[in-house]
């Protein structure tokens, strides 16, 4: 029990080390803001699954074809192998391309929010005053 309570603790302390705050800017602040300016609440990454080619379907569905058919030796046996290989071959080659995005989420001066997703992280953090252009945020 006490290995329980202590693993949950440390698993809690290492997730609170990692979150970044998230700010909440007052009415004054908000009101200083410049028509197209924000203020940066929070920048957290995201996991992103990859998009698949089809080539792991492909792969998976001729593997699990030739392992069914050696299990079973029946015609069923063969394209169920196949079906469960394109299966699995999808969902290895989109884990395979698997990648981080950061999402910028900020509050405009009449509290409209949005997310910015950015493939690199950005050189924000919460608290921020960005400008929004054509490319995403750029600190101000």
């Amino acid at each position: 029990m006490k290995r329980v309570v202590l693993s949950m603790t440390l698993a809690l302390l290492a997730l609170a080390g990692q979150a970044e705050p998230v700010v909440q800017p007052t009415a004054k602040q908000l009101a200083a803001l410049c028509d197209g300016c924000r203020i940066v609440t929070a920048v957290t990454p995201e996991k992103r699954k990859g998009t698949a080619s089809g080539v792991g379907a492909a792969g998976g569905a001729v593997a699990g074809g030739v392992v069914g058919n050696k299990v079973g030796d029946s015609t069923l046996a063969t394209v169920g192998g196949a079906v469960v290989g394109g299966v699995v071959g999808h969902q290895i080659e989109r884990q395979m391309k698997r990648h981080t995005v950061w999402v910028a989420s900020s509050v405009a001066n009449d509290g409209a929010t949005q997310k910015t997703e950015f493939e690199q992280e950005p050189q924000l953090k919460a608290g921020d005053t960005v400008v929004v252009d054509g490319q995403g945020l750029k600190r101000r």
